[in-house]
């Protein structure tokens, strides 16, 4: 049993697919195949359920799976950590969010301060960035709402509050604040559902006693604001993002308070507990922290 044995059994356990498996590796099908025979021979078990051309991890393979993850995860540890003590001014973050645009600012003041860190960021629903904190693919996620998870550490960076945005030419576009349950009957735009904003503003569209219809779903803010601006549906923001829909920055766009019921969402920083925090990531970390302790959200009605 080698590492290379071990990686091919890991994408094959990820993908339950050889041929998907096989085009990751760069290697033909049947040579996966045979890898894979010879791994179970030597474990002397079976390790997937094969059913034709479907394959599917079996209880054994569950378990194997999840000890050589954690083995692949401790290699990338102790790298890491030598890494860390060779290079006392370079590194690397990699960063998770459910909205990258939320990080940009922030990016570009640190990466002026701090040039030799490189980045590697994702955009991903909180469910995924759960996983890639499990698998030690993310050092950090900036996330909402809260984590609650057993080895992933959470703190709260800032609270900010919801607000709906709509054209200036809606029939809503002169008021400056309203009751949620006043658009029950309005069609909606925003982010898939599994994003923190998405899984929020669901929920307090239920408690102002309706359900969004929902007549666009996707990952860009730019977007959406788009299909807002064409009328095709209203629009939830928050905090930071919500910089850019100000009158100030965009005059056909209204911004409306919320009323009832009191609309707020918390933005915290998470991380795994076990897992080696180099001085890059510390650095970012608490220039994350600092910064949402400094930052001070303008008026978006104004």
């Amino acid at each position: 049993m080698d590492l290379l044995q071990l990686k091919y059994f890991q994408t094959v356990a990820r993908h339950e697919h050889m041929t998907h498996a096989a085009e990751e590796l760069s290697i033909a099908q049947p040579s996966l195949s045979k890898m894979i025979a010879r791994l179970e021979e030597e474990l002397g078990v079976q390790l997937f359920e094969r059913r034709g051309r479907q394959i599917r991890l079996n209880d054994f393979g569950k378990i194997f799976l999840k000890q050589v993850e954690r083995s692949f995860f401790e290699l990338e540890e102790g790298k890491r950590q030598i890494q860390d003590m060779l290079d006392q001014e370079h590194g690397h973050v990699a960063v998770s969010t459910v909205n990258v645009t939320l990080l940009a600012k922030i990016l570009s003041e640190f990466c002026t301060q701090h040039p030799h860190i490189s980045f590697r960021l994702y955009q991903h629903t909180n469910r995924t960035m759960i996983d890639q904190l499990e698998r030690g693919e993310i050092d950090l996620c900036l996330t909402s709402p809260r984590i609650n998870h057993p080895g992933i550490g959470w703190l709260s960076l800032i609270t900010e509050e919801i607000c709906l945005y709509v054209p200036k030419t809606h029939r809503l576009g002169t008021r400056t604040s309203i009751d949620l349950s006043e658009v029950a009957n309005e069609p909606f735009v925003g982010v898939k559902s599994g994003y923190g904003l998405r899984d929020i503003t669901d929920y307090y569209c239920q408690e102002a006693g309706f359900t969004p219809k929902i007549v666009f779903e996707g990952n860009e803010p730019g977007v959406i604001q788009g299909l807002v601006l064409a009328g095709l549906g209203l629009g939830f923001a928050a905090g930071m993002s919500r910089e850019s829909l100000s009158s100030q920055a965009n005059p056909r766009l209204q911004i409306l308070r919320i009323d009832k019921p009191i609309c707020r969402r918390t933005i915290g920083l998470a991380w795994l507990e076990s897992r080696y925090r180099s001085k890059a990531v510390s650095c970012f970390r608490q220039f994350m922290i600092d910064y949402f302790a400094n930052h001070q959200l303008a008026d978006p009605t104004e």
